[in-house]
């Protein structure tokens, strides 16, 4: 398996479809070649196309979900993310991946590396960090998302603003008091876009309480 058969087999499938082919079928052929080696992903990460950049991160996804993946290859799974996060640049690549591959990989590890990206200067390194923390969400383990909410609750990134406003939400299903004191230390001055995120799932009166205090 390569990066070329990859895009030669999508390309192929392309034209199955007069316009943009659709991500199901990008995030289907992405299972297919979950076994690719992760040097032939990094060529597809590199690519100028947004389908085969989509196609990547997809794979590094499968593979990082496969209870079959070694520890070695998760680590590797997990730096081909990091150090080629350059390409990685735009919300859908993040949110494909980062769960489970940043996240995944880090859970039960020093969480060191999502703090040092909450503090890039890279917008999209900064939506991984809080976007990461999905994986510990669904552990029930919700202290890192509120942490780096902490770091990027005035961020100016719309792209990070919405980032943090859901996943202080999804973080508040799982305990609302925390939630809670969290908005009302920071609603006041977190951008208006987080914070309607970050209430939506509030009762109307609640809802306008925070919108209110702004």
């Amino acid at each position: 398996m390569t990066a070329k058969e990859f895009i030669e087999t999508l390309k192929i499938i392309g034209q199955d479809y007069s316009g943009e082919i659709p991500k199901r079928e990008i995030f289907s052929l992405a299972k297919e070649y979950q076994q690719i080696p992760v040097n032939e992903v990094i060529k597809l990460l590199k690519d100028k196309n947004d389908n085969h950049r989509l196609g990547a991160v997809s794979i590094l996804d499968w593979k990082a979900r496969n209870k079959k993946t070694s520890k070695e290859e998760r680590e590797t799974i997990y730096r081909a993310y990091i150090d080629n996060h350059i390409w990685i640049d735009n919300w859908g690549l993040v949110d494909r991946a980062a769960p489970y591959v940043v996240g995944g990989y880090l859970h039960n590890k020093d969480k060191k590396a999502l703090y040092d990206l909450a503090k890039s200067k890279n917008p999209m390194e900064r939506r991984t960090a809080i976007v990461s923390t999905y994986y510990f969400i669904r552990k029930n383990e919700i202290k890192d998302t509120f942490k780096i909410a902490e770091i990027l609750v005035n961020d100016t990134d719309e792209y990070v603003q919405k980032a943090v406003g859901s996943w202080i939400r999804e973080a508040g299903k799982r305990n609302e008091e925390k939630l809670k004191n969290f908005l009302n230390k920071h609603a006041t001055e977190m951008p208006r876009i987080t914070l309607r995120y970050a209430i939506e799932k509030f009762d109307k009166e609640t809802r306008e309480r925070y919108l209110n205090m702004k």
